[in-house]
């Protein structure tokens, strides 16, 4: 990596080389006013940053080898997971994966003080791959968490991520594009993080995410229920609408089906704590289901509140076809339909919102591992597929190459092999 920097560097000032060095004092001069002399500058640094430029820079003395008892398909199989410190494997992909990669996702530990953070050392491979898997530390004891009493909090979580981001920044394309989850614990530190490696410039846009519904964590009265998602480029706007993509992302997103198109539910209550028949005297009716029995918008503390529609409006789309109703344990639930066209039949996702608000949340993803494992207490807080279908549909086009470092439950690759 330093040696094809340095390359770079010498195709585009040749006259600073002298015997196969570089001399700063001649690069300050060409590179004329753009030097900064000042003693005060602004920076981004943390203790250890040094050590953590000297990793991405150490050659990796690994082999990744074949598991083909443990494969499907191996002759025929367009995908590959690889287990291992997945600093080492950045690190044996960049010969074969530079500038190759369209589009990389990942969920690293968010640094909460129940993570494990990864101590890179490798004099000894397999060793250093159990302690950063947790299981042993150098001692061969159990390893301990990142805490917040430990002194270099912030310091070790930005050690960990910054060679893994200068890594894969190389495997991009340059039309290349990374989706980084994170949530308030670190996403201002990893937005500087990411400006520095990909450049400020690069910035595309800060994800808001609604992760649950209803409570949750709470933090003295305040209940979080948003992650981040950051995304940059590599060099060029990666934005991407391809039609065939946005149709596949669609049958994900919206997946109920009727004669007219795809289409999303979405209740017909209003259930925000504004949402009362006080404020919208307008929007309180009374409904009738299909079995004759009334139906009031009530909200979950048994308060009046409010339907979405007024009554003319809802009895057009009712006319139309465009309200369903869904009998759920008992009680009939009312819902309209959100659908991806207009009425001339035409996408109309021709910009993507960066508030999330109605994709699949982490209830989904539970529910998604619970039916493939039986078992929802796999994983924990899986990503649900539809969040990660939305953003290969943003970022890619059908044959692109797909990264995901920081597998876990391995949401990405089943969003990617469903689309």
């Amino acid at each position: 990596i330093v040696n094809k920097n340095i390359e770079k560097l010498k195709e585009l000032f040749p006259e600073v080389f002298s015997e196969g060095k570089i001399n700063f004092a001649k690069l300050q001069e060409e590179l004329g006013e753009f030097t900064n002399k000042e003693n005060e500058r602004y920076n981004f640094t943390w203790n250890g940053k040094t050590d953590a430029k000297r990793i991405t820079q150490t050659p990796s003395t690994g082999t990744l080898r074949p598991a083909k008892e443990e494969s499907k398909n191996w002759d025929t199989t367009q995908n590959l997971y690889i287990e291992g410190d997945n600093l080492e494997v950045l690190k044996l992909l960049q010969k074969s994966y530079h500038k190759k990669v369209k589009m990389i996702y990942i969920d690293p530990p968010y640094n909460t003080g129940k993570d494990f953070v990864y101590k890179d050392n490798f004099h000894d491979n397999i060793k250093n791959y159990l302690e950063v898997t947790g299981q042993v530390d150098s001692e061969g004891n159990r390893l301990s968490t990142n805490s917040e009493t430990n002194g270099r909090y912030h310091s070790d979580w930005l050690s960990m991520m910054y060679p893994r981001l200068k890594l894969a920044r190389n495997l991009l394309k340059d039309d290349g594009v990374i989706f980084i989850s994170i949530d308030d614990n670190e996403v201002a530190n990893l937005r500087k993080l990411c400006d520095e490696i990909f450049g400020e410039d690069n910035f595309v846009a800060e994800f808001i995410w609604k992760k649950r519904s209803g409570g949750g964590y709470s933090n003295a009265l305040l209940s979080i229920n948003q992650e981040y998602i950051l995304m940059y480029s590599k060099t060029q706007s990666p934005l991407i609408y391809d039609k065939e993509k946005t149709q596949d992302w669609i049958k994900e997103y919206y997946n109920f089906l009727d004669k007219k198109s795809n289409y999303k539910r979405r209740d017909l209550r209003k259930s925000g704590t504004a949402d009362r028949r006080v404020d919208r005297p307008t929007m309180y009716y009374e409904i009738t289901s299909p079995e004759n029995t009334i139906i009031v918008p009530k909200k979950q503390n048994g308060e009046d509140g409010r339907w979405t529609f007024a009554e003319n409006t809802f009895k057009e789309q009712l006319q139309k076809g465009e309200i369903e109703f869904v009998k759920i344990n008992d009680e009939w639930k009312v819902y309209y339909k959100e659908r991806p066209i207009d009425e001339n039949g035409n996408l109309k996702t021709e910009k993507w919102e960066t508030l999330l608000t109605d994709i699949a949340n982490n209830t989904q993803g539970t529910l998604a591992i619970e039916k493939i494992f039986g078992d929802k207490n796999v994983f924990d807080f899986p990503k649900p597929v539809e969040l990660i279908s939305f953003f290969t549909a943003v970022g890619t086009k059908n044959d692109d190459l797909i990264l995901d470092f920081f597998s876990g439950s391995a949401t990405t690759a089943h969003a990617v092999m469903k689309l």
